[in-house]
């Protein structure tokens, strides 16, 4: 069974020694999962457990040197994603103040070696890490020579003749192209979470909907979307889906409220994947309430037909 750690402090977790692999893993996109699976192989060849270390919150967001970026992935689902690809133990790092300022050579004698045990190193291309991000792949191999460990990095993956990246992958989506988006990530992009309690005006206004909260962090997509809904049941459900603020009635946090076509139920407090079909529209301030209710009729037409035209496979 897979196992979760957050510490940089404490025993060994895997006292035979690991295959560790180490990134963002933001989107588990199609450069992620060869460095993972690479890393996973190597484990199994020496059989010993893989593990994969990264961080929460991601650097990025920590430091806040200007907007962060938009978040592909929320923990829980990174987890699942690393566990899915064959990942024996996640470290989900807390990255705070203690370890943004720890010098490399100091992480790799904590946390690789001592916890970890380490046998061998992957990491993706241009990987920095340490105080200042003064750490590379040198580093590693030059520290792996001291405490026992080998280092080295997986080749980019390319696409279309360019880096596969979490950049890449949030660009494509913030242009609404979710056929290229699916490409990079190899899987269509999608948003999980727990269904949470809203105001309920979609209720009173005629278009209940699921509601997704993205936790402080900025979401990838804005506006109405075509989408699919699983974990509901055996079926997934056609659906017109908004993410966004909510201006016309005051909102603030962005939410995902999905409307399901034609369902009749209780999903509150069920985890359900939103699978993104096609982007419909920019969010939009209204004048008043019946004209933005006007608008919803229009979506959930355009976006009915638009999931009734796509193949059929397509929304399995």
């Amino acid at each position: 069974m897979s196992r979760l750690f957050r510490d940089v402090e404490g025993g060994p977790l895997c006292p035979q020694g690991s295959v560790v692999c180490i990134g963002a893993f933001d989107g588990l996109h199609l450069g992620h999962r060869v460095l993972v699976r690479h890393a996973v192989a190597r484990a199994r060849e020496l059989r010993l457990p893989s593990v994969a270390l990264s961080f929460e919150p991601l650097p990025r967001e920590f430091f806040g040197t200007g907007a962060p970026p938009a978040r592909l992935t929320p923990p829980r689902a990174r987890i699942e994603g690393l566990r899915a690809l064959g990942i024996d133990v996640v470290g989900l790092l807390r990255f705070n103040a203690a370890l943004a300022s720890m010098p490399p050579d100091a992480f790799v004698r904590n946390v690789i070696a001592q916890r970890l045990r380490a046998r061998e190193v992957w990491v993706g291309p241009g990987f920095r890490f340490g105080h200042d991000r003064t750490g590379d792949l040198e580093t590693l191999q030059r520290l792996g020579a001291e405490c026992g460990f080998t280092a080295g990095a997986v080749d980019p993956v390319s696409l279309d003749g360019e880096r596969v990246s979490s950049t890449r992958v949030r660009h494509a989506l913030s242009s609404g192209d979710f056929e290229t988006t699916a490409r990079l990530l190899g899987r269509p992009y999608s948003v999980q979470g727990r269904v949470v309690h809203g105001n309920r005006l979609g209720h009173t206004l005629g278009y209940p909907t699921a509601n997704l909260r993205f936790h402080s962090k900025r979401p990838p997509v804005s506006g109405i979307f075509a989408a699919m809904v699983h974990g509901i049941d055996d079926k997934a459900w056609p659906s017109v889906v908004s993410v966004g603020t909510r201006p016309t009635v005051g909102g603030t946090e962005p939410l995902l409220e999905a409307h399901l076509f034609d369902f009749d139920g209780d999903l509150y407090g069920r985890r359900i994947d939103v699978e993104i079909k096609a982007k419909l529209r920019d969010e939009e301030t209204f004048r008043d309430l019946p004209t933005m209710v006007a608008q919803m009729h229009r979506d959930a037409m355009q976006a009915r037909a638009l999931l009734d035209d796509l193949p059929r496979q397509a929304c399995a």
